[in-house]
């Protein structure tokens, strides 16, 4: 069984997207390290980049290029400030040189040194090609897949991954969820307790609550950042921020000087049944808009779905329960994390793979099971509020216009919220005994859905509403 960390499913990065964006990052600085390994580095007098499927075709749009270049730089996504990223990329561009790894100058012309392939590779459809030029003209040329949320793999993924699991396993390795149901009824544990302990054999406790501090951390950052930035998104769609306006609107006069002070702001309002629905719209819209300005997000799973799992959870804060602490932060973000890693195995959460399901259908499910959760529902009850929010999910289509994460995605990030909510409700209600849908069994149908829907469906920009609205119209 794939062990799975929360910290895997949930990761700290730069916008748009963690599929065109962090994974070739990452890809990239993996690609220098090998190098580096293998003793090639210090001979290196070029180096090219090729796209290929999605990465190609909606490569541009997602800052692909930008994020490549980033990380052939030696910079982390993590930590590089989101500031100077133009910056950087205008002296690459100006200058023609590329410092790789931030120590060895090469020269560097970012049209003709990054190439967009339609061509689609047989493995995943986000592929990309590094290849160097060493000083005795051998070329060292190496393909890494960008499968969704950032993760990075090379074909031969099968093999190590094998090996890699043969010297770490968690205590309660998960496949489905009645893996995860068996557990928690033998041992009496709620789901946030099992993922405890698995990631307890990964790292200390204290790591372990210092990294989901840091996780919160980036996603209150990131609505307060959204909440309080005017005018209109980068990319050439014109698309006017919404968040800064609804956040005025629902707060009036209230004051406030940092996050803090602002969540409390928000418990003090009076809140009506059409007020939630705009906060929790408001929330996922703020995360949405930071990540479609290469902001730093969180990925969850991915960065076109960033927006749901924290607008869910500032839910709870601010209006389910203003007791609410750390301690129930940590508990959501375990429960998303372990959710999140079921539909990775089971089927995908790469929207090049399975369309727009992928990504916000599978951010619902996370939010959705982590609130039942914290809403004192049983681990039954947390895994139907998951399929509940992914059936109400199956077929969505990923078909973003220009290429950007931004029409229709920012916008899908509130509906998913609000229907991880519904879907928590619903499932609270219920007898987990009577239910017709199986959790692993909508997995499993997402699973065959996204292999049914045709690729255009899936981050091509080549149908849907990327066809059928013109930009210039926008």
């Amino acid at each position: 069984m794939e062990s799975i960390s929360v910290f895997d499913m949930l990761k700290i990065g730069v916008g748009p997207s963690s599929s065109h964006t962090l994974g070739p990052w990452r890809a990239a600085g993996r690609w220098i390290e090998e190098l580096k390994n293998k003793g090639y580095f210090n001979t290196i007098v070029s180096v090219s980049v090729d796209l290929y499927g999605s990465l190609s075709l909606t490569g541009k749009g997602h800052a692909t290029d930008v994020a490549v270049m980033l990380g052939l730089c030696g910079f982390d996504p993590v930590t590089f400030p989101i500031e100077k990223i133009d910056e950087t990329i205008d002296s690459i561009t100006s200058e023609n040189i590329l410092k790789l790894n931030n120590e060895l100058e090469i020269p560097f012309l970012q049209k003709e040194n990054i190439k967009f392939n339609r061509k689609f590779l047989d493995f995943h459809p986000n592929g990309i090609t590094f290849q160097a030029q060493l000083k005795d003209g051998k070329q060292i040329a190496t393909t890494y897949y960008s499968i969704g949320g950032g993760f990075v793999v090379k074909e031969e993924r099968k093999r190590a991954k094998k090996k890699i699991e043969k010297f770490s396993q968690f205590p309660f390795p998960t496949e489905k969820g009645t893996d995860l149901l068996v557990y928690c009824n033998a041992q009496d544990k709620s789901i946030s307790e099992i993922v405890l302990e698995n990631e307890k054999s990964l790292r200390p406790e204290t790591e372990v609550y210092k990294k989901l501090k840091g996780i919160w951390a980036v996603m209150l950052d990131s609505m307060y950042v959204g909440c309080h930035t005017e005018g209109k998104l980068p990319g050439g769609l014109n698309v006017q921020r919404r968040a800064f306006e609804m956040n005025r609107n629902l707060l009036g006069d209230a004051s406030y000087t940092n996050a803090e002070e602002w969540i409390e702001s928000i418990r003090n309002t009076k809140v009506k049944f059409r007020q939630i629905l705009k906060w929790v719209s408001c929330f996922a819209l703020a995360v949405n808009e930071v990540n479609a300005s290469l902001g730093r997000v969180v990925t969850a799973p991915t960065n076109g779905s960033a927006g749901v799992i924290p607008a869910v959870l500032m839910y709870y804060m601010v209006i389910e329960n203003h007791d609410a602490n750390f301690e129930d932060i940590s508990k959501f973000l375990m429960v998303s994390g372990e959710i999140g890693s079921l539909f990775k195995k089971g089927a995908t959460i790469s929207a090049a793979m399975g369309g727009c399901q992928a990504e916000i259908g599978v951010s619902s499910a996370m939010a959705a099971g982590a609130l039942t959760e914290l809403m004192g529902g049983t681990s039954e009850q947390v895994l139907m509020a998951s399929e509940i929010a992914m059936e109400h999910h199956l077929g969505l289509t990923c078909d973003p216009i220009g290429g950007l994460v931004q029409i229709p995605c920012i916008e899908r990030n509130a509906m998913g919220a609000i229907k991880a909510i519904n879907a928590c409700e619903i499932a609270l209600d219920s007898d987990p005994k009577n239910a017709k849908v199986p959790f692993d069994k909508v997995i499993e149908t997402m699973w065959e859905t996204a292999q049914d829907m045709n690729t255009k469906y899936k981050e091509t920009s080549e149908g849907g509403l990327a066809v059928n609205v013109n930009m210039s119209d926008c």
